[in-house]
């Protein structure tokens, strides 16, 4: 399976599992690195529930979890470009940290839902 200029290693799982993003949200994410120009470090991408309850507040049930969330270390400008291409793009939901050390954003393309509106946009 190919993720274009994303490498399994930097998408997978973090615990080992082998969960992997949805094939079809990396190739909207693609289209986000093409738009914007320059590369997207990752962060964090897919966690299964159990990698998700250990690293995030949103338990089991995270955006994460779904294989249709990732976070990209960018920063500054570079965020804000982010940003602006992701909602173009269609991407629901845009998190956005700019704080300390660990500077990234967080897109999704999840679906309105009871508990997780879309779309919307958040703050660390």
């Amino acid at each position: 399976m190919t993720f274009g200029n994303f490498t399994p290693a930097e998408l997978a799982c973090k615990c080992g599992c082998g969960f992997m993003p949805a094939p079809d949200f990396m190739a909207r994410v693609q289209r986000l690195r093409d738009a914007v120009g320059f590369a997207l470090p990752v962060s964090s991408a897919a966690r299964c529930p159990e990698h998700n309850a250990k690293v995030s507040h949103t338990g089991r049930t995270g955006p994460h979890t779904t294989g249709r969330a990732i976070d990209l270390k960018v920063s500054h400008e570079k965020a804000f470009a982010v940003v602006c291409e992701a909602v173009r793009l269609g991407f629901t939901g845009i998190g956005v940290n700019q704080k300390g050390d660990s500077r990234f954003v967080h897109v999704d393309d999840l679906p309105n839902a009871p508990g997780q509106p879309r779309p919307t946009v958040w703050s660390y």
